[in-house]
């Protein structure tokens, strides 16, 4: 490694896939508010992640749709036509 490039302050981080909730605990610089238990008893950073490679389809082999922010859903409700009035009230 060049000296000088790389960050000093690598820590132990737990992250936390919300979607399945698999965790692992991994060396990151990556910062958190929140902390988790850990299976060795002690507390670390958590960091959540919407999806992991134990819930991503090319990982798994699955071809799962995943929509863990309702993305669909809004883009759905945005763009689709409005219902018309039924007649009775348009008459009114």
């Amino acid at each position: 490694m060049k000296k000088g490039i790389h960050p000093e302050n690598y820590r132990l981080v737990v992250f936390k896939d919300m979607s399945n909730g698999h965790s692992f605990l991994t060396r990151s610089t990556a910062s958190s508010k929140e902390t988790i238990k850990w299976e060795d008893g002690n507390e670390y950073p958590l960091i959540k992640l919407e999806i992991s490679n134990t819930s991503h389809p090319f990982f798994t082999g699955k071809k799962v749709l995943v929509d863990t922010t309702g993305r669909i859903d809004k883009f759905r409700k945005k763009y689709t036509k409005k219902s018309q009035k039924p007649a009775e009230e348009k008459e009114s």
